[in-house]
């Protein structure tokens, strides 16, 4: 048996006007190839599906029966392929997001997350919070498909574009002296007890920070180690220390913290979106990073 979809049309078409030669015109076909189909079309189930005279065409029980599953089918098909292309287009399906802790704080991230949520209501956007780092192996292995991270030594076979360059703030307790100062150098940080991550976490901001002290040979006491940023800014608040963290986590306004800019100019912190080089991209996946680059640079 090889029934067509084009057979099913035929009989559709032929059923719903009752006539071969309506049909064929709606068909935009002549009425013998018509009626030369629908009678292979009969030969191949082996049932009459129409009852035929000189003046009418109707439908057989057969025919009544093959016209309700020969709808259903066509809208299946439809459905499926429509199905398919809105997946194409990116508007269905699962998009896997890893990020750090400090993307979430960032405005140009948060408002694409917002807008493609509305855009494509039917993408759903599975996110994971996860150290720079640890995110390296899901990226590889397509758990994730993409990565939002802070600059780090990555293996060739991740791509990486950087979406934001932030300035490095210090945040000190507000009864501290250097509180109520414009600026800060790093020189003065590094006198004073520091509270940061630990360094088994993870995290970029890690290598990213005590790197940039290095590059002035300063070595802070680090008196706190947290696996949070949040952690960290909960115990400078109680007054235990100072930190440095992102601009981006400025958005995190309590009463006993003040944000003090730093005076050295390479104070700054990069944002990347990571992908892999060797695994072609959902177009779910194209469109957000189109999006968060375009909100960036927008």
């Amino acid at each position: 048996m090889n029934i067509e979809l084009r057979h099913l049309r035929y009989f559709i078409a032929v059923a719903e006007e009752l006539h071969f030669g309506h049909a064929a015109a709606r068909l935009n076909i002549s009425q013998p190839p018509l009626s030369q189909q629908i009678q292979i079309l009969e030969q191949q189930i082996g049932a009459r599906l129409f009852a035929r005279t000189n003046r009418s065409v109707s439908l057989t029980a057969a025919g009544r029966q093959f016209l309700a599953d020969s709808r259903q089918i066509l809208s299946q098909v439809e459905e499926a392929a429509a199905r398919a292309a809105r997946l194409h287009q990116g508007e269905t399906g699962e998009l896997r997001i890893g990020f750090t802790s400090s993307a979430p704080f960032i405005k140009a991230v948060s408002d694409t997350l917002s807008s493609f949520r509305q855009l494509y209501p039917d993408v759903h956007i599975q996110t994971r919070e996860i150290n720079t780092r640890e995110q390296i192996a899901p990226l590889n292995d397509g758990g994730l498909e993409l990565g939002l991270m802070r600059n780090t030594l990555l293996p060739d076979n991740l791509a990486w574009e950087v979406i934001l360059r932030e300035p490095l703030l210090a945040m000190i307790h507000r009864d501290h002296p250097l509180a109520a100062k414009k600026g800060v150098s790093l020189v003065e940080l590094a006198q004073e007890p520091f509270v940061f991550f630990d360094p088994h976490v993870g995290t970029g901001l890690y290598d990213d920070i005590l790197g940039l002290l290095r590059r002035y040979n300063l070595t802070p006491t680090i008196t706190q180690e947290v696996g949070e940023a949040m952690t960290i800014i909960g115990l400078v608040a109680a007054g235990l220390g100072v930190s440095i963290l992102p601009a981006s986590f400025r958005r995190v306004q309590l009463n006993e913290i003040r944000w003090v800019p730093i005076l050295e100019e390479d104070a700054i912190s990069e944002m990347w979106l990571v992908w892999a080089k060797h695994r072609e991209q959902g177009t779910a996946a194209r469109r957000f990073k189109q999006k968060l680059i375009g909100a960036v640079n927008g």
